[in-house]
Protein backbone atom coordinates (compact mmCIF):
# COMPACT_ATOMS: atom_id res chain seq x y z
CA UNK A 1 0.00 0.00 0.00
CA UNK A 2 2.64 2.48 1.07
CA UNK A 3 4.73 2.71 -2.08
CA UNK A 4 1.80 2.54 -4.50
CA UNK A 5 -0.21 5.27 -2.73
CA UNK A 6 2.56 7.62 -1.54
CA UNK A 7 2.55 9.57 -4.81
CA UNK A 8 -1.24 9.83 -4.73
CA UNK A 9 -1.28 11.27 -1.20
CA UNK A 10 1.60 13.59 -2.10
CA UNK A 11 -0.55 15.10 -4.85
CA UNK A 12 -3.45 15.56 -2.40
CA UNK A 13 -1.42 17.62 0.09
CA UNK A 14 0.39 19.56 -2.63
CA UNK A 15 -2.87 20.65 -4.23
CA UNK A 16 -4.37 21.55 -0.84
CA UNK A 17 -1.30 23.67 -0.06
CA UNK A 18 -1.54 25.49 -3.40
CA UNK A 19 -5.26 26.14 -2.88
CA UNK A 20 -4.88 27.50 0.64
CA UNK A 21 -1.78 29.53 -0.28
CA UNK A 22 -3.93 31.72 -2.52
CA UNK A 23 -5.42 33.10 0.71
CA UNK A 24 -2.19 33.79 2.62
CA UNK A 25 -2.53 37.03 4.58
CA UNK A 26 -6.19 37.65 3.76
CA UNK A 27 -7.20 37.51 7.42
CA UNK A 28 -10.02 34.99 6.88
CA UNK A 29 -8.98 31.74 8.55
CA UNK A 30 -12.20 29.88 7.75
CA UNK A 31 -11.86 30.67 4.06
CA UNK A 32 -8.26 29.43 4.08
CA UNK A 33 -9.41 26.22 5.77
CA UNK A 34 -12.32 25.79 3.32
CA UNK A 35 -9.97 26.05 0.35
CA UNK A 36 -7.76 23.27 1.76
CA UNK A 37 -10.70 21.05 2.72
CA UNK A 38 -12.43 21.26 -0.64
CA UNK A 39 -9.17 20.63 -2.50
CA UNK A 40 -8.47 17.53 -0.40
CA UNK A 41 -12.01 16.22 -0.80
CA UNK A 42 -11.94 16.73 -4.57
CA UNK A 43 -8.55 15.08 -5.05
CA UNK A 44 -9.23 12.15 -2.72
CA UNK A 45 -12.32 11.24 -4.76
CA UNK A 46 -9.96 10.06 -7.51
CA UNK A 47 -7.77 7.82 -5.34
CA UNK A 48 -7.82 4.00 -5.86
CA UNK A 49 -8.83 3.35 -2.23
CA UNK A 50 -11.87 2.46 -0.16
CA UNK A 51 -11.09 5.26 2.26
CA UNK A 52 -12.72 6.34 5.51
CA UNK A 53 -11.95 9.56 7.38
CA UNK A 54 -11.28 8.52 10.98
CA UNK A 55 -9.99 11.90 12.14
CA UNK A 56 -11.42 15.00 10.54
CA UNK A 57 -11.06 18.55 11.73
CA UNK A 58 -13.24 21.47 12.53
CA UNK A 59 -15.78 20.10 14.99
CA UNK A 60 -14.32 21.98 17.94
CA UNK A 61 -14.15 25.38 16.23
CA UNK A 62 -17.02 24.96 13.73
CA UNK A 63 -14.63 25.20 10.79
CA UNK A 64 -15.16 23.53 7.40
CA UNK A 65 -14.34 19.87 7.74
CA UNK A 66 -13.82 16.47 6.25
CA UNK A 67 -16.05 14.73 8.77
CA UNK A 68 -15.38 11.52 10.67
CA UNK A 69 -16.92 8.58 8.82
CA UNK A 70 -16.86 10.33 5.44
CA UNK A 71 -16.03 7.94 2.61
CA UNK A 72 -13.37 8.97 0.11
CA UNK A 73 -11.76 7.33 -2.88
CA UNK A 74 -13.12 5.08 -5.60
CA UNK A 75 -14.69 2.66 -3.13
CA UNK A 76 -15.38 -1.06 -3.10
CA UNK A 77 -12.76 -3.30 -4.64
CA UNK A 78 -9.94 -0.94 -3.67
CA UNK A 79 -7.70 -1.27 -0.58
CA UNK A 80 -9.43 -0.32 2.69
CA UNK A 81 -7.62 2.69 4.15
CA UNK A 82 -8.20 4.81 7.26
CA UNK A 83 -7.25 8.46 6.87
CA UNK A 84 -6.55 11.20 9.40
CA UNK A 85 -6.50 14.74 8.04
CA UNK A 86 -5.71 18.26 9.07
CA UNK A 87 -6.27 19.97 5.71
CA UNK A 88 -4.68 23.19 6.99
CA UNK A 89 -2.80 23.02 10.26
CA UNK A 90 -2.32 26.60 11.27
CA UNK A 91 -5.35 28.33 9.78
CA UNK A 92 -4.48 31.50 11.70
CA UNK A 93 -0.88 31.24 10.47
CA UNK A 94 -2.05 31.13 6.87
CA UNK A 95 -4.58 33.92 7.35
CA UNK A 96 -1.93 36.20 8.85
CA UNK A 97 1.00 35.09 6.68
CA UNK A 98 2.89 33.67 9.68
CA UNK A 99 5.33 30.73 9.38
CA UNK A 100 4.66 26.98 9.70
CA UNK A 101 1.20 26.52 8.13
CA UNK A 102 1.06 23.07 6.50
CA UNK A 103 -1.45 20.70 4.85
CA UNK A 104 -1.35 17.22 6.36
CA UNK A 105 -2.76 13.72 6.11
CA UNK A 106 -1.87 10.28 7.45
CA UNK A 107 -3.13 6.97 6.10
CA UNK A 108 -2.96 3.39 7.33
CA UNK A 109 -4.61 0.02 6.96
CA UNK A 110 -8.08 -0.25 8.55
CA UNK A 111 -7.75 0.20 12.31
CA UNK A 112 -4.24 1.61 12.08
CA UNK A 113 -5.03 5.06 13.51
CA UNK A 114 -6.76 5.76 16.83
CA UNK A 115 -10.20 7.35 16.52
CA UNK A 116 -9.31 10.16 18.90
CA UNK A 117 -12.15 12.42 20.06
CA UNK A 118 -11.91 16.12 19.28
CA UNK A 119 -10.61 17.03 22.72
CA UNK A 120 -7.33 18.35 24.06
CA UNK A 121 -4.30 16.25 24.90
CA UNK A 122 -1.29 16.78 27.14
CA UNK A 123 1.70 15.89 24.95
CA UNK A 124 5.40 15.20 25.11
CA UNK A 125 7.18 14.73 21.76
CA UNK A 126 10.85 13.87 21.24
CA UNK A 127 13.12 12.58 18.49
CA UNK A 128 14.65 9.09 18.11
CA UNK A 129 17.62 9.69 20.43
CA UNK A 130 15.40 10.47 23.44
CA UNK A 131 12.79 7.79 22.75
CA UNK A 132 12.20 5.68 25.86
CA UNK A 133 14.12 8.08 28.08
CA UNK A 134 11.35 10.56 28.93
CA UNK A 135 7.98 10.22 30.63
CA UNK A 136 4.86 12.39 30.60
CA UNK A 137 4.59 12.19 34.42
CA UNK A 138 8.19 13.31 34.98
CA UNK A 139 8.88 16.99 35.60
CA UNK A 140 10.01 19.20 32.69
CA UNK A 141 13.43 19.49 34.35
CA UNK A 142 13.81 15.70 34.58
CA UNK A 143 12.78 15.20 30.97
CA UNK A 144 15.04 17.97 29.72
CA UNK A 145 17.99 16.44 31.57
CA UNK A 146 17.32 13.08 29.83
CA UNK A 147 16.90 14.71 26.40
CA UNK A 148 20.17 16.60 26.86
CA UNK A 149 21.99 13.37 27.79
CA UNK A 150 20.54 11.57 24.77
CA UNK A 151 21.63 14.36 22.42
CA UNK A 152 25.02 14.91 24.11
CA UNK A 153 24.10 18.52 24.79
CA UNK A 154 23.64 20.79 27.76
CA UNK A 155 20.09 21.60 28.85
CA UNK A 156 20.78 25.23 27.95
CA UNK A 157 21.34 24.15 24.33
CA UNK A 158 17.86 22.63 23.99
CA UNK A 159 14.87 24.36 22.40
CA UNK A 160 11.37 23.33 23.45
CA UNK A 161 8.27 24.34 21.51
CA UNK A 162 5.22 25.32 23.57
CA UNK A 163 1.89 26.70 22.40
CA UNK A 164 1.52 30.27 23.62
CA UNK A 165 -1.53 29.81 25.84
CA UNK A 166 -2.40 30.99 29.38
CA UNK A 167 -2.71 27.33 30.45
CA UNK A 168 1.05 26.91 29.90
CA UNK A 169 2.28 29.61 32.29
CA UNK A 170 3.55 27.08 34.86
CA UNK A 171 5.09 24.84 32.17
CA UNK A 172 6.91 27.79 30.62
CA UNK A 173 8.23 28.85 34.03
CA UNK A 174 9.45 25.29 34.74
CA UNK A 175 11.25 24.99 31.39
CA UNK A 176 12.96 28.36 31.84
CA UNK A 177 13.96 27.47 35.40
CA UNK A 178 15.52 24.25 34.08
CA UNK A 179 17.59 26.40 31.71
CA UNK A 180 16.25 25.40 28.30
CA UNK A 181 15.21 27.77 25.53
CA UNK A 182 11.55 28.10 24.58
CA UNK A 183 9.99 28.78 21.19
CA UNK A 184 6.43 29.97 21.77
CA UNK A 185 4.07 29.39 18.85
CA UNK A 186 0.55 30.61 18.19
CA UNK A 187 -0.51 27.46 16.33
CA UNK A 188 1.02 24.43 14.68
CA UNK A 189 2.19 21.93 17.31
CA UNK A 190 1.98 19.12 14.72
CA UNK A 191 4.65 20.78 12.58
CA UNK A 192 6.72 21.28 15.72
CA UNK A 193 6.38 17.60 16.72
CA UNK A 194 7.74 16.48 13.36
CA UNK A 195 10.55 19.04 13.60
CA UNK A 196 11.60 17.56 16.94
CA UNK A 197 12.38 14.26 15.17
CA UNK A 198 14.26 15.80 12.22
CA UNK A 199 17.89 16.72 12.77
CA UNK A 200 18.86 20.29 11.93
CA UNK A 201 15.52 21.98 12.62
CA UNK A 202 16.72 23.38 15.95
CA UNK A 203 13.70 21.89 17.78
CA UNK A 204 14.39 19.22 20.42
CA UNK A 205 11.02 18.64 22.13
CA UNK A 206 7.39 19.68 22.23
CA UNK A 207 5.56 20.00 25.55
CA UNK A 208 2.11 21.13 26.61
CA UNK A 209 -1.56 20.74 25.76
CA UNK A 210 -2.85 20.76 22.18
CA UNK A 211 -5.45 18.99 20.06
CA UNK A 212 -5.88 15.21 20.37
CA UNK A 213 -6.48 14.70 16.62
CA UNK A 214 -3.17 16.45 15.94
CA UNK A 215 -1.65 14.04 18.48
CA UNK A 216 -2.64 11.07 16.31
CA UNK A 217 -1.21 12.72 13.21
CA UNK A 218 2.00 13.45 15.14
CA UNK A 219 2.15 9.80 16.22
CA UNK A 220 1.88 8.62 12.60
CA UNK A 221 4.78 10.87 11.59
CA UNK A 222 6.92 10.08 14.63
CA UNK A 223 6.40 6.33 14.19
CA UNK A 224 7.83 6.64 10.68
CA UNK A 225 10.70 8.80 11.93
CA UNK A 226 11.52 6.67 14.97
CA UNK A 227 10.57 9.39 17.45
CA UNK A 228 8.07 9.26 20.29
CA UNK A 229 4.91 10.96 21.49
CA UNK A 230 3.24 10.42 24.84
CA UNK A 231 -0.21 11.86 25.42
CA UNK A 232 -3.02 11.99 27.96
CA UNK A 233 -6.49 13.21 27.04
CA UNK A 234 -7.62 16.22 29.04
CA UNK A 235 -11.13 16.59 30.42
CA UNK A 236 -12.91 19.90 30.15
CA UNK A 237 -15.94 21.46 31.81
CA UNK A 238 -18.29 20.22 29.08
CA UNK A 239 -20.00 17.20 30.70
CA UNK A 240 -21.62 16.08 27.43
CA UNK A 241 -18.25 16.18 25.69
CA UNK A 242 -16.65 14.09 28.44
CA UNK A 243 -19.49 11.54 28.39
CA UNK A 244 -19.24 11.23 24.60
CA UNK A 245 -15.50 10.62 24.86
CA UNK A 246 -15.94 8.02 27.60
CA UNK A 247 -18.55 6.32 25.41
CA UNK A 248 -15.82 5.96 22.77
CA UNK A 249 -13.69 4.07 25.30
CA UNK A 250 -11.44 6.98 26.24
CA UNK A 251 -9.51 6.60 29.49
CA UNK A 252 -8.61 10.05 30.81
CA UNK A 253 -6.01 8.58 33.19
CA UNK A 254 -4.14 6.57 30.57
CA UNK A 255 -0.92 7.66 28.89
CA UNK A 256 -1.17 6.93 25.17
CA UNK A 257 2.16 6.10 23.54
CA UNK A 258 3.09 6.27 19.86
CA UNK A 259 1.91 2.72 19.11
CA UNK A 260 -1.38 3.34 20.93
CA UNK A 261 -2.15 6.39 18.81
CA UNK A 262 -0.88 4.92 15.52
CA UNK A 263 -0.90 1.10 15.83
CA UNK A 264 -0.80 0.50 12.07
CA UNK A 265 2.04 -1.39 10.43
CA UNK A 266 1.58 0.35 7.07
CA UNK A 267 1.60 4.12 7.49
CA UNK A 268 1.93 6.97 5.03
CA UNK A 269 2.35 10.52 6.29
CA UNK A 270 2.22 13.41 3.82
CA UNK A 271 2.65 17.13 4.45
CA UNK A 272 3.11 20.18 2.22
CA UNK A 273 4.21 23.63 3.35
CA UNK A 274 1.84 26.56 2.85
CA UNK A 275 3.87 29.29 4.55
CA UNK A 276 7.63 29.00 5.09
CA UNK A 277 8.55 27.16 8.28
CA UNK A 278 11.21 25.31 10.27
CA UNK A 279 10.44 22.06 8.48
CA UNK A 280 9.16 22.95 5.02
CA UNK A 281 9.30 25.92 2.69
CA UNK A 282 6.01 27.52 1.69
CA UNK A 283 4.23 27.70 -1.66
CA UNK A 284 5.85 30.02 -4.24
CA UNK A 285 3.85 31.34 -7.19
CA UNK A 286 5.76 32.51 -10.26
CA UNK A 287 4.97 33.32 -13.88
CA UNK A 288 4.98 29.80 -15.30
CA UNK A 289 3.56 27.88 -12.36
CA UNK A 290 3.89 27.04 -8.67
CA UNK A 291 6.64 25.54 -6.51
CA UNK A 292 5.86 23.37 -3.47
CA UNK A 293 7.91 21.76 -0.69
CA UNK A 294 6.58 18.49 0.70
CA UNK A 295 7.42 15.62 3.01
CA UNK A 296 6.47 11.96 2.54
CA UNK A 297 7.11 9.42 5.30
CA UNK A 298 6.64 5.66 4.95
CA UNK A 299 6.65 3.07 7.71
CA UNK A 300 7.42 0.01 5.50
CA UNK A 301 9.88 0.35 3.94
CA UNK A 302 11.00 3.16 6.24
CA UNK A 303 11.64 6.16 4.03
CA UNK A 304 11.85 9.92 4.57
CA UNK A 305 11.54 12.01 1.43
CA UNK A 306 11.67 15.80 1.14
CA UNK A 307 10.22 16.71 -2.24
CA UNK A 308 10.64 19.98 -4.13
CA UNK A 309 8.13 20.17 -7.00
CA UNK A 310 7.57 22.71 -9.76
CA UNK A 311 4.01 22.55 -11.10
CA UNK A 312 4.07 24.06 -14.60
CA UNK A 313 0.98 25.81 -15.97
CA UNK A 314 -0.64 24.10 -18.95
CA UNK A 315 1.09 25.08 -22.18
CA UNK A 316 3.92 26.96 -20.45
CA UNK A 317 7.66 26.43 -20.57
CA UNK A 318 9.56 26.92 -17.35
CA UNK A 319 12.96 28.14 -16.17
CA UNK A 320 13.95 26.33 -12.99
CA UNK A 321 16.26 28.24 -10.62
CA UNK A 322 18.20 26.66 -7.76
Amino acid sequence: MEMSLSGEFLRVVEQAAIASATSIGNGNRKHSDWLAVESMRRNMEKLPIDGTIVIGEGERDEAPMLYVGEKVGMGMGCPAVDIAVDPLEGTNLCATGAPNAICVLAASERGGLLHAPDLYMQKLCVGPAAKGRVHLDASPAENLKEIAKALHRKVGELTVVVLDRPRHEKLIEDIRTAGARIQLIGDGDLSAAISAAVSGTGIHAVMGIGGAPEGVLSAAALKCLGGEIQGRLVTDTNTASKEKAEGMGVDFNRIYFTDDLAPGEHIIFAAAGVTKGNLLDGVHFFGEGVRTASLILNRQPRQVRFIDTVHVNEGEGVTVRF
